[in-house]
This record gives C-alpha cells, structure tokens and sequence, in this order.
C-alpha cells in the first residue's frame, strides 16, 4: 500500500515538473532561440563593420594613434548594444542593470578622473597637432625630442638620452615651446668687452667668424649691435640664424670658434 502511494506521488511530481517544463520551453524556447540567433548574427556583423571602418580609416589615411581607439571604441559601444538588445529579447529586466552600471560609472568616474583628463588632452593633442612626433618641444622645464606621442601620455628624449614620460594634461594646460615647429631659428649670443675695446674690431671678428662657422644661414645678415650699457663695460648682442634641426650644433659650434677668436684676439693686442 505504501509503495503504491509513494509510485503515485512520484509520478505525479514527475507529471507536474514535465509539464512545468513543457510550459516553460514552450514560453522562453523561442525566445531564447531569436535571442541567440541575433546574437551570433550582431557579432558577425560587428566583424564586417570593424573591416569596413578600418579599411576606411587607412585608406583616408587617417592618424595612426588615434585609429586603433576608434576602431576600438566602435566595437565596444556595438558589442554593449548588441548585449543590451540580447538581454531585452531574453525579457530580462534592465532596471537595475542600469542602476548598476550607472553606479559603477560614476565610481570609476570619480577614481579615474586624473587618467581621464590626461586621455581628454591627448584627443586633443592628437587632433590639434600643437607638436608632432620628431619636433623639438620645450616644457616642464625641460627640452627634448618628442618620440610618442600617446593617448593618455607623451614621450620625450632628452639631450642627454633620458626619457622623459609626460602626462597629456601638463602638455595641454601648460605653455609648450615647439622649437622645431618653424624651419629657422635664431642665435643669440652675448659678449662683454671693456670700455677701451673698440667696437668696430671686436665687429670685424664676430662677423669673420658667424660668414666661416658651420651651421650659420649665410642667406640671412648676421646683426651685431650693442644690447647694453654698463658701468665700465658695454654687452654686445651676435643674432644668426640656422636651420632648426640644426640649431643646437649651429650653437655650439658657432660659440667655440668665437671664444678660440676673442682668445686669439686678445693675445694680439
């Protein structure tokens, strides 16, 4: 007797949970089924349109920093579209989702608002070009060479082969010098002499020296003038010019070959 009650109430539980189930597959089976389908569909064409905008970028020949973002966050914000739509299909409530993600923005906001900046600034830089990758650029209080030019960073080479990392936010709140920017540059040099040098000879010298130093524009006449007077001796001021590529070696050189004549002069006298 109480084997029979026990066959009953496990068929019926089996009875009940089979149609249950029946009822179940026959309520979400389909949908479930149109939600995979488009899903599987969405990342196929996600692929395409992620060929097709990268073929358009390379051949517009557009900033190579900038493409892999865009391509990036193209496929990103389609991937979040595409799971949102799967979920909506699936019947899943999207409430507190939102509400998640929502909270989750604002606390990564708020933790990440220094990276986000510097990733702001170098959109900027990257779209602006205040600089470019080769030019050299003053800033920060140093001067280098800028070797990359990244989205939340920039790298600089310094003279002496140090690698200077710079946040994009300094570089584009700061004032930056681009000493490469334009093809010349000029050349300041300052010289002190005594009252009782003439002015005319220590002129002959400097201009015989600047027409004979490498580097130096013969193009462009080189000025010396008097820059200042003081109490017992007088400054002179010597402004060439020279290609900016090759300034700082112009530089150099052009200050070893005046100090080796104003040496050579002042023994003669």
């Amino acid at each position: 007797m109480l084997d029979q009650l026990l066959q009953i109430n496990a068929d019926s539980i089996t009875h009940r949970f089979s149609g249950k189930a029946s009822d179940w597959i026959a309520t979400y089976g389909p949908r479930i089924l149109i939600a995979l389908a488009v899903f599987f569909l969405g990342q196929w064409l996600i692929r395409i349109l992620s060929r097709t905008l990268n073929r358009i970028l390379t051949n517009q020949k557009f900033n190579p920093t900038l493409q892999p973002f865009l391509q990036n966050l193209f496929k990103v914000i389609l991937q979040v579209l595409l799971i949102l739509g799967t979920m909506q299909l699936l019947g899943i409530q999207m409430t507190l989702f939102a509400a998640v993600i929502g909270a989750v923005g604002v606390a990564a906001g708020l933790a990440l608002s220094g990276t986000l900046q510097n990733f702001a600034s170098g959109i900027l830089i990257i779209l602006l070009r205040p600089f470019k990758v080769g030019d050299t650029i003053k800033t920060q209080g140093e001067e280098g060479v800028v070797s990359e030019i990244r989205l939340f960073y920039s790298v600089v080479k310094t003279s002496n082969n140090s690698t200077l990392i710079i946040p994009n936010s300094k570089l584009s709140n700061e004032v930056i010098f681009n000493l490469t920017r334009e093809k010349r540059r000029r050349i300041d040099i300052f010289l002190k002499f005594k009252y009782y040098i003439d002015f005319a000879e220590v002129e002959a010298t400097l201009l015989a020296v600047a027409k004979d130093s490498p580097g130096v524009l013969q193009d462009v006449p080189v000025q010396i003038e008097v820059e200042k007077l003081e109490e017992g001796r007088y400054t002179i001021i010597l402004s060439a010019w020279a290609l900016s590529i090759e300034f700082s070696n112009a530089k150099r050189e052009l200050n070893q070959r005046i100090a080796k004549a104003v040496q050579r002069w002042y023994k003669k006298r």
